[in-house]
């Protein structure tokens, strides 16, 4: 046997049943908060997330999986969708195109990092992108719209994180405050922090390292270092939030692992998830569509990631449903008619199984039985020269027998009935 790659998973029945779960829930929640979606390639030019995700970040550093391809382009698999979005935002000037430019993508993304539990190299993410709106009523709206996103996931155990990262009038002078305040004490943390200290010191408060973590504990916090205009805004989101009866936690840690955020930033945290417990996250980028060459426009949204909002489902949250119907065949002329009457029945829309190995009545009885199909119609030599089916309920055992056309509508009315009791 060929394993899947190290990093990678297979959704199999039986799970893959609570990601349709989640995806019909995130559908159905953007459509109603005006999203449209959007569908981008999964192979992009590095540049993109050089300039867009940022060069100090621990995703261009190390874990993009990129190439030279062929024609000798520098190519790579997106390690995140918000460039990408931009991107098409941009080149497809979806700004004149829309009534308002709010848009939405689902796929997989590819980092090369440790595989942890809810973790993988291949991973899944819904992605959600708002443009042109600088007001801190639609920071609000967004976040509004993440934890009631989680809410009809039926994930009650979460918890809402916000903070605010400045912008680049106020974030110089925080920067300042915040490497005077480690000063001799950078020699003490890890390489990756003491590299973060010299191109990006806001990244220290990503830092995992237990070993770091009170030297971090004591450094200044960004709400101290705002602009007014930044603090204002920061104030205004959480004005609107409280007006929302949202509740939130300002931790002065989220800074989140990417450099295009300005000032709002926020996490929800599944915390039954366990050490990796952001749900999903996101905030304003400001200057973003600008520097990936698009015009002058505000940017916000989130990212949540399916492989932790299906682990934090309730178990019940969704299963895979049962057959409506199993066709069995008695006797060798009765087999096409089976097969013929299941083709009938799918085309109704009813979920339908059929047996094609001319297996014994009473073996295509247990399998009708093992599928937990609901109701059995049997064909066999007597069926098939009254023009009828019998139909047997298997929730109640009895047995009726009912003219081949009406088969359909038959069964239409047990469902409704079994769906009114």
């Amino acid at each position: 046997m060929i394993p899947a790659v190290r990093g990678t998973r297979d959704v199999v029945p039986g799970e893959v049943e609570r990601w349709q779960h989640l995806e019909q829930v995130a559908h159905d929640v953007c459509r109603r908060y005006g999203y449209r979606e959007v569908r981008t390639p999964v192979i992009e030019r590095e540049e993109l997330f050089a300039k867009g995700t940022g060069e100090s970040t621990d995703i261009v550093q190390k874990e993009m999986y990129a190439f030279t391809d062929k024609g000798g382009e520098r190519v790579t698999l997106r390690p995140e969708a918000t460039p990408s979005v931009v991107r098409a935002f941009v080149q497809h000037a979806l700004e004149q195109a829309l009534t308002e430019a709010k848009l939405y993508a689902i796929g997989p993304m590819f980092r090369y990092e440790r595989p942890q539990k809810g973790r993988y190299r291949q991973f899944h993410q819904l992605d959600v992108e708002a443009f042109g709106v600088e007001a801190p009523a639609l920071d609000a709206e967004v976040i509004e719209m993440a934890a009631h996103l989680v809410a009809e996931l039926g994930i009650a155990d979460a918890e809402l994180v916000i903070n605010t990262v400045g912008c680049p009038e106020c974030r110089p002078a925080f920067s300042r405050a915040l490497l005077d305040a480690l000063g001799d004490r950078v020699a003490e943390l890890c390489g990756d922090c003491r590299r973060r200290a010299r191109t990006n010191p806001l990244r220290i408060f990503d830092c995992k390292q237990p070993a770091d973590q009170p030297v971090i504990d004591g450094l200044p916090h960004t709400v101290d270092y705002l602009c007014p205009p930044c603090s204002e805004h920061f104030a205004a989101v959480r004005e609107a939030l409280e007006a929302f009866g949202v509740e939130y936690r300002v931790s002065h840690r989220l800074v989140r692992g990417l450099d295009y955020y300005r000032r709002t930033t926020f996490e929800i945290l599944g915390r039954a998830l366990g050490a990796q417990d952001a749900l999903l996250g996101g905030g304003r980028y400001d200057g973003l569509v600008r520097q990936l060459g698009g015009p002058d426009r505000a940017g916000i949204g989130f990212a949540a990631g399916l492989e932790r909002l299906v682990l934090a489902m309730p178990p019940d949250a969704a299963v895979a449903a049962p057959p409506d119907a199993y066709v069995v065949a008695i006797g060798e002329e009765a087999r096409q008619p089976a097969q013929v009457l299941a083709r009938d029945l799918r085309h109704a829309g009813l979920c339908t199984l059929v047996d094609y190995d001319a297996r014994s009545p009473r073996s295509q009885m247990k399998r009708a039985g093992k599928a937990q199909a609901g109701q059995v119609l049997i064909l066999g030599a007597d069926e098939l020269a009254g023009g009828r089916v019998s139909l047997k309920d298997m929730n109640t055992g009895e047995q009726e027998a009912v003219p081949r056309g009406d088969v359909v509508d038959r069964l239409r009315r047990m469902q409704k009935d079994c769906v009114a009791s």
